[in-house]
């Protein structure tokens, strides 16, 4: 097992919503979810926090969450990096646990930005598929 953990700069709503898309897939498949996310062609379920989302064509409400799918992507080619070193193999690798936690809250600076950070935990498990 392989496993990442990062500080990122995302929405925990979004976050929450794209851990529960790419859980229990193949690290190949989820990357390529990811960059169909990034190029707008796959939209991203939300099942949870769906109050006022659009529906998309088969899926139901769903979102193309970007910056968050660029970031969790970032922190899924470092868990592969992790595995490659471990010396497991990246072909049948799959994501055997991802979840999202709330960070800390910190405000931003200055005057006219009296708004909270949108922080959060992401850690990722990967595992080789029998």
């Amino acid at each position: 097992m392989a496993r990442a953990y990062g500080l990122l700069p995302i929405s925990h709503k979004k976050a929450v919503e794209i851990c529960n898309f790419i859980r229990d897939k193949s690290l190949i498949r989820a990357k390529k979810l990811l960059e169909n996310v990034t190029e707008k062609t796959t939209a991203v379920p939300f099942r949870r926090y769906k109050r006022g989302i659009p529906h998309r064509s088969a899926i139901g409400p769903g979102k193309f969450p970007v910056k968050a799918s660029e970031n969790i992507l970032k922190l899924l080619n470092s868990a592969e990096a992790n595995a490659q070193f471990k010396g497991l193999s990246s072909t049948n690798l799959i994501i055997k646990h991802i979840s999202s936690k709330k960070a800390g809250s910190a405000m931003h600076t200055g005057r006219q930005r009296s708004r909270k950070i949108k922080r959060c935990y992401i850690e990722i498990v990967l595992s080789e598929a029998k």
